[in-house]
């Protein structure tokens, strides 16, 4: 799907909104995770990576005011003429609006995962993304204590994909380990 922002736009975008810091780290992985389910489902992997790569824009405006957040990305995003399909998907992943495509349920499910998977890679002595597996994953996503920012009724809403969660789980893991290097991890 084309659309008048490109990813070099766009990633010049969030620096300037975002700043570098670890909320770019984030975005990044929810990028690279969307961009990974895309791969997966034969979607346009350009589309859902960019979506990913907004979704949280407005952050650093919004975090106090959470019925504010997606709103502000929406109007900063407006002059590129973006599908509705991608502000849509961007309103619905923190719940201002149900989930209704496939687009939809991957942000709203991609978006927690990436901070769990992270703080999984950072249990491990090496603190590396690659020495995570599926089953200490899964381990982990029973202890409801462990990562608990990372909210599993969201993550499990991968079955609205037609996803297991732990091939869920390797799906964005792999889309994250494309850019380890970027994460740090």
């Amino acid at each position: 799907m084309h659309t008048d922002l490109s990813r070099d736009a766009a990633y010049a975008l969030v620096i300037e909104k975002i700043g570098v810091n670890n909320l770019l780290k984030h975005i990044l992985a929810v990028e690279a995770g969307m961009r990974r389910l895309a791969q997966h489902f034969g979607e346009d992997t350009d589309f859902w990576g960019l979506t990913g790569l907004v979704h949280d824009l407005d952050y650093n405006e919004t975090k106090h005011d959470e019925k504010r957040h997606t709103y502000l990305t929406a109007e900063w995003l407006a002059p590129y003429h973006l599908p509705e399909e991608m502000i849509y998907a961007i309103h619905a992943h923190p719940g201002h609006v149900p989930c209704k495509s496939r687009l939809d349920w991957a942000l709203y499910s991609v978006d927690p995962t990436t901070g769990f998977i992270v703080a999984c890679a950072l249990m491990h002595p090496e603190k590396k993304l690659s020495v995570v597996d599926g089953e200490f994953m899964l381990r982990r996503f029973k202890e409801k204590r462990f990562a608990a920012g990372a909210t599993r009724e969201n993550m499990a809403a991968c079955s609205n994909l037609g996803l297991e969660l732990e091939q869920f789980l390797l799906l964005v893991h792999d889309g994250m380990l494309q850019i380890s290097s970027e994460l740090g991890l």
